[in-house]
């Protein structure tokens, strides 16, 4: 089970430098989400509990603006997160599922290099993601094979530091509600195919960098999904590819004025994963593309998890 997201401050801290710089930006940033951290068998679980590492690399020199167009004179900017998830789904049924429940501790780091002047550094955790609530149903069948299902609903809450002078953010400073649904169908003895859809909500709260003494910021609400086609190799080696996809479907708001233009981008690339007794390995690459007012770039995740 592979339930943690992944919440990098990069797009924070491009969406702040091009405030700072004056140029014309005035949009919320969505906060990160999980872009690309669940990929092959994602749907399958059983009771009993998982602990679970993922370090999560993010590279771009290059953002877009509303329309698509590349942005002149944008940051370069490095983000690295470090999640560490525990798991547990228990014998007890709801609805015929195994109820469960998740904890998730981020620690980031974040480097951004404007085009002129020095670096701009932040290290340190991230906000606290919890979730009391997890289903997970057992194999039922389609078409005749294998097919696993999860319905978890995650929140954010707001427990990093913010709003310091001369520093960057790595936490929203708003709870935010993340649920997803998960699937895997084993479409034969050797390929399946996994997905996952979330929802994004975040609450409007005051942000203390804002131009405006106490402006009250809201982002838009936003679909996101992850998706896997894998094929084994062997009883331990699976490969194959997988995408993600972000795309906000209202506006920002700021002091309840609607903010034109919102943010979507499509990442695409290969993925494997390792299993021996009660561990795995996953490895994924993304090359994005299609991004309107986010950074585009490349990403790494790398997940280790064990069940204990």
């Amino acid at each position: 089970m592979s339930t943690g997201p992944c919440r990098l401050a990069a797009i924070w801290m491009i969406a702040a430098w091009l405030m700072s710089a004056g140029q014309a930006r005035c949009e919320v940033a969505l906060p990160p989400v999980n872009l690309g951290d669940s990929t092959f068998q994602d749907g399958i679980a059983g009771p009993g509990a998982m602990f679970q590492q993922t370090l999560s690399v993010y590279h771009a020199n290059t953002s877009r603006d509303r329309n698509g167009d590349h942005l002149q004179g944008t940051p370069e900017v490095t983000s690295v997160a470090l999640l560490t998830q525990l798991s547990y789904l228990s014998e007890h049924r709801v609805l015929g599922a195994y109820w469960g429940g998740e904890v998730i501790v981020p620690f980031s780091h974040v480097r951004l290099q404007p085009p002129t002047g020095g670096a701009i550094h932040a290290t340190g955790a991230g906000d606290i993601f919890v979730s009391p609530f997890i289903l997970q149903w057992p194999a039922a069948s389609l078409a005749g094979r294998p097919f696993w299902q999860r319905l978890n609903i995650n929140m954010t809450l707001p427990t990093a530091r913010r709003g310091r002078a001369g520093r960057m953010d790595l936490g929203s400073g708003a709870l935010q509600l993340n649920p997803h649904y998960a699937f895997t169908w084993e479409t034969s003895p050797a390929w399946e195919i996994s997905g996952r859809v979330h929802y994004l909500w975040v609450d409007g709260h005051h942000d203390p960098a804002g131009e405006r003494e106490k402006s009250r910021v809201q982002p838009g609400q936003a679909v996101h999904l992850n998706a896997a086609v894998s094929r084994s190799v062997n009883d331990n080696l699976r490969i194959g590819g997988s995408m993600y996809a972000l795309m906000q479907i209202s506006d920002d708001r700021i002091d309840g004025a609607s903010q034109p233009g919102r943010e979507r981008t499509l990442g695409f690339g290969p993925s494997l994963s390792w299993k021996r007794g009660r561990t795995s390995f996953h490895a994924a690459a993304y090359i994005e593309t299609e991004a309107k007012l986010r950074s585009e770039g490349s990403r790494l995740s790398l997940r280790y998890a064990v069940n204990l």
